[in-house]
């Protein structure tokens, strides 16, 4: 655009329009090409604006289409939604803007087709799928709540502080349009529920310390929703509450000795109220039971003193087989003289086995000398008869 001398000359290119103004006043809109126009005064000026799926400012939309319909009903596409409406805007075929409720928006559909969707949000809770597709979810969090509902939980749908519907695994989205729309997620598998050390006075008066695992279950999830607000909270104190019941009338040598029984009662106890929050109570068991240092040194000498009493009694025990198997042994060596020369045959074996050197003394007088003479005198067999005079 320029102006030189008289004249007025602008120059428009084809994906754009100009809007031509007369002293502050718009005259027309200027198609592609070069105009040239007589301005004496100075009166022309011009606004070159791009038109391919773009926009105009609604205040200006609004205005051109009050002051010169025909103009704004051929170049503009006005979209305006009332309080509970959304509208879906594509350009070319492609979905490319989201319009809120209360809002007026103007695309330029000269060179661009223009279609426009208008949801009315107060029939339809729930996005369809067909809607889904054409919405940039990531953008419209204002619009639409949604969620992805995994195989093992259970989707709770509230809308305006009221549960409406329990959702199935899989892909939820919601209009949060004049309403208040919130989804909730409940994990139905089998959740460990760890209970920390605390401190609980016996009923002998001995400060122990107890850690417990408890497996829950939602089984309901609307009850459990409402009974509480944090459900695994309310089941924490619960379980404190059994085990400080058990422990607090029972001497420590009671706990010690019967911790199934204690498992036992902390779950039935845990149990009956757990079905009131709509969850299922499994396994609870004693995975701790931490005491304190004098009375645990106390606790590992006894245990020291009973492990000593069993090795000496065990040791006691081996002593009396050996010699009872020593007896039995002396028993049969004296009524078989054949079983006693060989059994010192092997003594005499085990003996050359540890020397290098053996000089053999008989000290007899026949004046014999080497093994066969030790053997010999080793011992003899006796071929008389016993007299049983």
């Amino acid at each position: 655009m320029r102006k030189f001398g008289f004249w007025f000359d602008i120059t428009v290119r084809d994906d754009e329009r100009a809007f031509l103004y007369r002293d502050g006043r718009f005259e027309r809109l200027l198609a592609p090409g070069r105009t040239i126009a007589f301005d004496p005064l100075r009166q022309l000026s011009a606004e070159i604006v791009k038109v391919v799926r773009t926009e105009l400012n609604a205040e200006r939309a609004l205005l051109l289409q009050r002051t010169h319909r025909a103009v704004a009903e051929q170049n503009l596409e006005l979209v305006q939604t009332s309080p509970t409406e959304v509208a879906i805007v594509s350009l070319d075929g492609t979905p490319r803007h989201l319009v809120p409720p209360n809002s007026t928006r103007a695309f330029w559909r000269v060179l661009t087709a223009v279609d426009v969707e208008v949801i009315n949000a107060a029939d339809e809770l729930r996005v369809t799928k067909q809607h889904i597709n054409r919405i940039d979810l990531a953008n419209a969090t204002k619009l639409v709540v949604f969620a992805i509902v995994d195989a093992h939980e259970t989707g709770l749908l509230t809308v305006d502080g009221e549960l409406k519907e329990r959702l199935s695994p899989g892909f939820h989205a919601f209009w949060q349009i004049g309403r208040t729309v919130k989804i909730a997620k409940v994990d139905m598998r089998p959740q460990p529920l760890e209970v920390t050390a605390q401190e609980i006075l016996t009923k002998d008066r001995v400060a122990i310390r107890i850690t417990l695992t408890a497996f829950i279950k939602v089984t309901d999830p609307e009850k459990a929703t409402k009974a509480a607000a944090d459900v695994a909270g309310t089941l924490y104190r619960l379980v404190q509450f059994a085990i400080r019941e058990a422990v607090a009338t029972r001497t420590l040598d009671e706990i010690l000795a019967a911790r199934d029984t204690i498992d036992r009662e902390v779950q039935s106890f845990v149990a009956e109220r757990a079905a009131d929050l709509g969850v299922e109570i499994g396994a609870i068991g004693v995975k701790d039971i931490i005491l304190p240092g004098d009375v645990r040194e106390l606790l590992n000498k006894v245990v020291e003193a009973e492990r000593l009493a069993k090795a000496n009694l065990i040791r006691r025990q081996e002593e009396t087989a050996a010699t009872r198997s020593l007896l039995n042994t002396a028993k049969l060596m004296e009524d078989n003289p054949l079983l006693l020369r060989l059994k010192e045959l092997e003594a005499l074996e085990k003996l050359v086995e540890k020397v290098g050197r053996i000089d053999l003394h008989t000290g007899g007088n026949g004046g014999g000398a080497g093994l066969d003479a030790l053997l010999q005198n080793l011992y003899r067999l006796s071929r008389e008869k016993p007299d049983n005079t």
